[in-house]
């Protein structure tokens, strides 16, 4: 997890880090963590409370009962729309502010949500765990982090379970509409591929395409999209 600053379009980004079991009670002192927070503790919804357009599109590949995992997902937007669907959801992240909004969401549309607030660097990937894993820009990792993380969404995969990811390519630092200003961050095909390739990738499309998520992701965006089966 990361808080960020905004200057003009583009965003400065904090690493952050809290434990697996935090609260808002009982988690260390963290001023990154705060600040975050603080991002989340307004009525409104960061990245809106609509699900993720691409996660949306693969709607086929779900069904009711399936369990899923939403990484890093904030305010609960594309947890909220996966439980909607039937299945079974964790979301997580390192935010108890943010979660409480996901809750919150949840208990509005009548969908039942788990949460757990987690620090991403020691999560348990636990095996063949997840039907469905959904992994919706979640590039506040850099390259070392990164590799653990899809490792772990590699084995945490159950086998015939599906990876829905999307996230920005090199070029949105020119639109700086969205995402932190590292071009190290960012996805390509040929890194995907590679990441991937003990998975069959159905689907990988680099594209450039607007957006409107809320105001953290709001404008035309370089994106690369990826839904990758676990044989």
């Amino acid at each position: 997890m990361l808080a960020f600053h905004r200057t003009g379009r583009h965003i400065r980004w904090v690493p952050i880090t809290t434990r697996p079991d935090a609260t808002m009670t009982d988690a260390p002192p963290n001023p990154s963590l705060a600040r975050w927070n603080e991002r989340f503790a307004g009525d409104d919804y960061l990245f809106g409370t609509a699900p993720n357009a691409f996660l949306v599109s693969q709607q086929s590949l779900l069904k009711p009962g399936q369990r899923a995992l939403a990484v890093a997902d904030g305010e609960g937007r594309n947890g909220t729309w996966l439980a909607a669907q039937g299945l079974q959801v964790l979301a997580i992240d390192a935010s108890p502010v943010g979660l409480t909004k996901a809750r919150r969401l949840a208990a509005e549309r009548g969908v039942e949500l788990e949460t757990r607030v987690v620090d991403i660097e020691t999560f348990d990937w636990t095996a063949d765990s997840w039907d469905v894993i959904a992994a919706i820009f979640i590039q506040f990792a850099g390259p070392p982090l990164r590799a653990r993380i899809f490792a772990g969404m590699r084995q945490a995969l159950a086998p015939g379970g599906h990876l829905i990811l999307q996230g920005y390519r090199p070029e949105q630092l020119d639109y700086g509409t969205g995402g932190p200003p590292y071009a190290e961050n960012m996805y390509t095909e040929e890194m995907l591929r590679e990441a991937f390739a003990d998975l069959e990738i159905a689907h990988l499309e680099a594209h450039d395409s607007e957006i409107h998520e809320g105001r953290g992701h709001d404008g035309m965006s370089a994106l690369i999209d990826l839904v990758a089966r676990k044989p």
